[in-house]
């Protein structure tokens, strides 16, 4: 059963990380926000993601804009 568990979570993890990867004008898009709200967010795991997600009130519109296009995909 482990075994089983291991292999679903294993193979989950590339498809998370692609869904949660910015495009060149998506970072360029937020790249001012990150570095004012979310700085001391380590990339990677989405982390990124949900502190920009979490301050989305605070957003320049570029930033919600590219939020936007990444969540649809």
């Amino acid at each position: 059963m482990f075994r089983i568990v291991l292999v679903a979570v294993t193979l989950s993890v590339p498809t998370l990380a692609s869904a949660q990867q910015f495009t060149a004008a998506q970072r360029d898009a937020c790249k001012g926000d990150y570095e004012k709200y979310c700085s001391n967010v380590m990339p990677g795991g989405g982390r990124v993601l949900a502190c920009l997600s979490k301050e989305s009130a605070k957003l320049t519109d570029a930033c919600k804009a590219a939020l936007s296009t990444a969540a649809a995909k």
